[in-house]
């Protein structure tokens, strides 16, 4: 399992894009995290438009195994979800860091993020 080094990384398991010219991040959950839970089969997001807060509970993710809930890395607007993942949640799975992106938001401040290398090793000690 690979961690992308051009993300960042909270340790509720998600990841977060660098900014674009217009301050929009992409947001979603890392292999680890997609791992874990098993199956994905339901997503819960924030609706466009929703103002989330970073390190703040704002959706779920529904596996065979559990609900887990979704924590977002930034605050901001919410610009988009991803309505691939909605309808296919196992993309989440497949896909972690590229088709099973789940959200991006217009990022006003992060919570507090890891490097790649910061994060393979938070999950390494973790067990």
């Amino acid at each position: 399992m690979s961690n992308p080094q051009t993300l960042q990384y909270s340790k509720e398991h998600e990841w977060l894009t660098a900014a674009d010219a217009d301050g929009v991040s992409t947001v979603g959950i890392t292999e680890h995290a997609a791992g874990a839970l098993g199956d994905i089969v339901y997503v819960d997001l924030p609706a466009v438009g929703d103002t989330v807060t970073a390190g703040e509970t704002c959706g779920e993710l529904e596996s065979t195994k559990s609900v887990s809930d979704l924590y977002s890395p930034a605050s901001g607007e919410v610009v988009e979800v991803n309505q691939d993942v909605i309808d296919d949640p196992a993309l989440v799975n497949s896909a972690a860091f590229e088709g099973g992106w789940l959200f991006r938001v217009k990022v006003t401040a992060t919570d507090e993020l890891m490097s790649a290398d910061e994060y393979t090793a938070f999950t390494s000690a973790a067990g």
